[in-house]
């Protein structure tokens, strides 16, 4: 069975490591511990003495002054690995985590997920090829020698870079390594660390190199691990589950998170709140658990994005609309069907053009199958529908040879309508507003991934007010931008009523109009 030491990297709160070291050591696994040297010499001697008294925690025997974006958090890491290696010869596996990890499921689990594939996991992709560096330094981390910490002594930082560049101070890359880049947060195997270990005593020249490169951390397993094991033996994948910020800061997790953080796909999750004092209760205990049912859904970082994307519009990044000179004709007429529930849009949308002969088509904005005539590919993606959406427009005018074109779009779509409305043709708007139950908001969450058929019921109870509330906030958008020609279609209303709304968005008599309104089913799930 799967033997864990973990690789702790902390420079803060003693009583948490060593609360840390005991859960995780109580449940059979080791603990490797590296204490940064610029901190209290008090807390390291307070760690030391609370665990000195346990087998399965050791230190590492050199404290390393760590700094970030620094060799010096590889050198570290270094140190509690040698430790680990000679203190734990039963560990098979070997998990790097920092002082704001913790466990989101057993350890029953965790053994045996690691006993399940034979594999390493760590992120690792070319450091050239791939987009995991989004902004910054790219190349300029490595050809570039960096002897300073850019967060202490900015201007050092970059007047070292200055100078090699206008010097022209290049350096190669080794030419054996192709230099791979991915999270710190990886789980490797006994015999993948020692073989690391070896590279390092005996390829000097590597270890110079990655000295003097920036970020080290995120390139020097992750390349060292892809040079050394099969890459069938790899899972690409970090084991700890983090999420990122708009601003590239790591999202923080509190004491409601705990349902959210059990159903993810990973083993530990950061970085946890300090504050969160009843989460860590509840997942410390949780470690120690046996036979515990994790359903996994795995929807935490759609979640999250739906979640933080709420009340932003119009704030940040504001869209900037394409072919601004262009119209779709001042004679022309543009339907929006506006429907939260696209089966309830296509079965209006069909009656219309039953009833009026009117061109429909569908959420063309919003699906990507949606039926679309052969326009010379401009209908071929949503992405291209969307950014070129007049001219897609007027193709379809054209191509139905018609003044009166029928769409539906979902209520988010407001840069859409905002754009339309703001076009010299005629645009009328009929929203459509029908009644959400709990059950309809479950299934569309898990169409949408916001959750799945295993999100724990406790999770979901909390998620359905913030969804229907969400519905409700696109409703009072629409409305509150104060669209001309705009009417509304209700599920409460009578079908009278409904005519009447009917007859004002498509320009025809009351009687016609009731022949949609009385449609069978029209609002049925």
């Amino acid at each position: 069975m799967a033997k864990i030491a973990f690789i702790l990297l902390v420079h803060k709160d003693p009583k948490a490591i060593i609360d840390q070291a005991q859960r995780l050591t109580a449940a059979g696994d080791y603990i490797s511990i590296h204490f940064d040297a610029r901190s209290s010499k008090a807390d390291y001697e307070m760690i030391r003495g609370a665990l000195a008294d346990n087998p399965s925690v050791t230190f590492a025997r050199r404290r390393v002054k760590c700094g970030w974006g620094e060799w010096s958090l590889v050198e570290g890491t270094l140190e509690a690995v040698k430790a680990a290696v000679d203190a734990f010869p039963r560990a098979t596996h070997f998990y790097m985590v920092s002082g704001d990890c913790m466990s989101i499921k057993s350890a029953e689990f965790a053994h045996a997920f690691l006993d399940a594939e034979d594999v390493d996991y760590i992120e690792s992709f070319d450091f050239f090829e791939s987009d995991w560096i989004k902004t910054g330094f790219k190349e300029e981390r490595l050809i570039y020698r960096h002897w300073f910490n850019e967060r202490t002594r900015k201007r050092l930082f970059y007047a070292s870079f200055d100078i090699q560049k206008k010097l022209g101070l290049t350096r190669p890359i080794p030419d054996d390594l192709q230099i791979m880049i991915g999270s710190q947060w990886w789980c490797l195997r006994r015999r993948t660390i020692e073989w690391i270990l070896e590279f390092a005593r005996r390829r000097r020249d590597v270890m110079r190199f990655f000295r003097t490169t920036w970020i080290p951390d995120e390139t020097f397993f992750q390349t060292l691990v892809r040079h050394m094991v099969p890459g069938d033996e790899i899972r690409t994948r970090t084991l700890t589950f983090l999420m990122f910020t708009d601003y590239g800061m790591p999202v923080t997790f509190y004491n409601d998170h705990y349902d959210m953080l059990l159903s993810q796909d990973f083993l530990f999750a950061r970085k946890i709140s300090p504050e969160a004092h009843e989460l860590k209760r509840r997942l410390g205990a949780l470690y120690a658990a046996r036979q515990v049912d994790f359903k996994i859904s795995n929807e935490g970082r759609s979640l999250y994005r739906f979640l933080t994307g709420r009340g932003r519009i119009g704030q940040r990044f504001s869209p900037r609309f394409w072919e601004s000179e262009s119209t779709l004709g001042r004679e022309r007429e543009l339907l929006i069907v506006v429907a939260k529930k696209w089966h309830v849009g296509k079965r209006l949308l069909a009656r219309i053009r039953q009833v009026t002969n009117v061109p429909i088509i569908e959420y063309l904005f919003d699906e990507e199958g949606t039926a679309l005539p052969d326009l010379g590919g401009i209908q071929s993606t949503l992405g291209k529908r969307t950014r070129h959406r007049r001219a897609l427009m007027r193709m379809l005018f054209d191509y139905f040879d018609t003044d009166r074109l029928a769409i539906a779009m979902d209520p988010n779509n407001m840069d859409l309508l905002r754009d339309f409305y703001s076009d010299r043709s005629t645009t009328r708007l009929l929203e459509v507003e029908s009644e959400f139950s709990d059950a309809w908001i479950t299934g569309h969450a898990q169409r949408v991934g916001l959750a799945s058929a295993h999100t724990p019921p406790d999770a979901m109870a909390r998620l359905l007010p913030t969804i229907r509330a969400d519905f409700y906030f696109e409703s009072d958008r629409i409305r509150d931008a104060g669209f001309e020609n705009a009417t509304t279609l209700r599920e409460t209303a009578t079908p009278e009523e409904n005519a009447v709304a009917l007859a004002k968005f498509l320009s025809i008599p009351e009687e016609r109009a009731l022949e949609i309104a009385r449609t069978e089913h029209l609002f049925a799930d």
